[in-house]
């Protein structure tokens, strides 16, 4: 609310409806536009005051359900967090205190395939990637998407306790168009378990396989390079999956 624009407006107004030599006339408008302009500026406040308590009411309506971990307002509340990220990731689940959580990671195209190095000359160079450093590369990568979504949801919503995470690549679609998820890895954190990390000294696989529990992930040989994992003997994770809205996913 602008006063002086209320104030001014209806100053104008009087002064268009009196003529500049009738004094007395025009003195007893710009009087009368006072009083309007103070009448329209309490009703404004008074309304500014109710509105102001109905959102604080709101609020603290919210803060409470967010506070008692209520389903839908912790699942709300996730999901507009994470509608930002840099790695699309959803909540699909909350059990008491402990949230469900899905992150699309990327590809492993995602990693470049050559790092800067130095010749033997200290001149600058690129140097190719191995197929062990693509895969430790890709892991950091999928592991740090992973923590980072973790981190998130602890810190909007105080009360809870623990996550359960998947993380599926980017999927593709069949013949028939419709997507095929790949699940890379899954695991539970409790918060707890991120305190006294030191996040700037470790790296993120090695907090992932620290700080994490019911750790699932398949590596396939001498690279360790992440595998899909076979969802037939996972039903938990099958289950976690089929509740995901993967369109709205990858959209996302």
């Amino acid at each position: 609310m602008d006063e002086a624009a209320i104030r001014l407006a209806h100053c104008k107004n009087a002064k268009k409806q009196t003529s500049f030599f009738a004094r007395m006339a025009r003195k007893a408008a710009l009087t009368a536009a006072d009083a309007a302009a103070d009448a329209e500026i309490a009703e404004a406040r008074r309304k500014g005051l109710v509105q102001q308590a109905e959102l604080q009411a709101e609020l603290n309506a919210w803060w409470a359900a967010l506070e008692r971990c209520e389903p839908d307002t912790v699942l709300g509340t996730l999901i507009a967090a994470f509608a930002d990220n840099e790695a699309a990731a959803t909540a699909v689940g909350v059990e008491g205190t402990e949230a469900s959580l899905v992150v699309l990671v990327p590809p492993e195209s995602a990693v470049p395939d050559r790092k800067p190095t130095t010749t033997q000359a200290g001149n600058l160079s690129l140097k190719k990637l191995t197929m062990t450093e693509t895969a430790d590369f890709y892991k950091l990568l999928v592991t740090g998407h992973i923590l980072v979504t973790l981190r998130e949801a602890f810190a909007v919503v105080p009360r809870l306790t623990a996550a359960r995470i998947v993380a599926i690549r980017a999927p593709e679609r069949d013949a028939y168009g419709v997507l095929k998820p790949e699940v890379l890895m899954a695991g539970q954190c409790r918060r707890e378990a991120f305190e006294g990390i030191r996040w700037r000294d470790a790296d993120s696989t090695r907090i992932f396989n620290d700080a994490l529990t019911e750790k699932v992930a398949v590596q396939k040989g001498a690279t360790g390079a992440l595998q899909p994992i076979k969802l037939d003997g996972e039903p938990e994770l099958r289950a976690l999956i089929e509740a995901i809205d993967l369109e709205d996913l990858a959209d996302g």
